[in-house]
């Protein structure tokens, strides 16, 4: 053994971490990070997910509101994105089937807390306010579309019109002829 050993303050295979780090290799498995900008809410990741850490709750648009950065229109809002990274078991299953592919992988891997909940990261910008009011949106349009159309009532106006063009009915072009049992050849 070396005499010095110990109070060497240089190593040759060790780094002086935190302040020193190695690189992170591209296609490493580390943090999952969501654009939220570019989510479109399709709850396929949360679907995939074989631990379910990514909780999400989505609350319908009665139109389109906005658009992603590849185009993609956007029609539901994350009231909730939540992905718990104590439970993630980094498989990137989520990251796969990201149709808008705002979903990665980021490159941070040591991110060490002292509380077990501060794994948790959010990700929907929705205040509670806002939340309770597009529901209460969504719910009225759902309510008004659910209401029964008055029937037209029958009258001179509601008449169709005798010159127009009678709509052309579909022909049949192959009639299956039905064999009598007992008519098919021998040996088939």
């Amino acid at each position: 053994m070396e005499e010095e050993y110990f109070s060497q303050t240089e190593g040759i295979s060790t780094i002086q971490y935190p302040h020193e780090m190695i690189a992170v290799p591209d296609n490493g498995r580390y943090r999952l990070h969501n654009e939220i900008d570019d989510c479109i809410v399709c709850d396929k990741c949360a679907k995939i997910c074989p631990v379910d850490c990514i909780e999400i709750e989505p609350i319908r648009a009665t139109e389109e509101i906005g658009k992603t950065s590849d185009g993609t229109p956007k029609r539901i809002y994350a009231a909730r994105f939540d992905i718990d990274m104590g439970k993630c078991c980094f498989c990137g299953l989520c990251t796969t089937v990201c149709p808008t592919e705002c979903l990665t992988m980021t490159k941070v891997f040591d991110f060490s807390v002292t509380d077990i909940r501060e794994h948790t990261y959010a990700f929907a910008e929705m205040s509670p306010s806002e939340i309770t009011e597009k529901k209460s949106i969504f719910e009225s349009y759902q309510k008004s579309k659910a209401q029964p159309v008055k029937p037209a009532l029958a009258g001179p106006e509601n008449k169709p019109d005798p010159g127009a063009p009678k709509p052309i009915a579909a022909k049949l072009v192959f009639k299956p002829k039905i064999k009598p049992p007992g008519s098919n050849p021998p040996g088939t």
